[in-house]
C-alpha cells in the first residue's frame, strides 16, 4: 500500500462520504505529475533549442505548482471544503490539460515530453474521477 493509501487508512474520522480509492489515485497522480511536470522543464531548460521551449517550460511549471497545491489540499480533511476542493480539481484538471497538450505537440523530438504528457493525461483523468464522485 502507498503512503497516499496508508494516511487515508489511518484518518481517524469519516472522510464525508469521498471514494477512498479515487482520492488517493488523486493525490498519487498529483503528486507524481507535479515531479514529471519539474523534471520535464528542467529538461527542457538543458535542451538546445531552449527558446523554442519557453512556454512549455513556463507551463510545466505552472502545471507542477497547481498539482502540488491540489495533492496537499485533498490530503486534508479536517475541516473539509467541497467547494474549493471541487476549484482545485477544476483548475488542476485545467493545468494538465494545458500542459499535456503544449508537451505532446513536442513529444516527437523530446522524450521528456512525451513522458510529461502522459503524466498529464493521467492527473486530469483523475482529478475528473474524483470530481464527478462529488457529486
Amino acid at each position: 500500500m502507498t503512503v497516499a493509501g496508508q494516511m487515508l487508512e489511518t484518518y481517524p474520522q469519516d472522510l464525508g462520504g469521498i471514494d477512498r480509492d479515487k482520492l488517493r489515485a488523486c493525490i498519487e497522480a498529483c503528486v507524481e505529475c507535479a515531479q514529471a511536470c519539474t523534471a520535464c522543464a528542467d529538461a527542457c531548460l538543458g535542451e538546445e533549442m531552449v527558446a523554442e521551449l519557453r512556454t512549455c517550460i513556463r507551463t510545466n511549471l505552472d502545471c507542477a505548482d497547481v498539482c502540488d497545491a491540489a495533492g496537499r489540499v485533498l490530503s486534508r480533511h479536517t475541516g473539509y471544503d467541497a467547494t474549493l476542493t471541487r476549484a482545485v480539481l477544476e483548475a488542476c484538471a485545467a493545468a494538465c490539460r494545458a500542459c499535456g497538450d503544449e508537451c505532446a505537440s513536442h513529444a516527437q523530438m523530446h522524450e521528456h515530453c512525451r513522458i510529461c504528457a502522459e503524466s498529464c493525461r493521467a492527473c486530469e483523468q483523475a482529478c475528473l474521477e474524483l470530481l464527478s464522485s462529488l457529486g
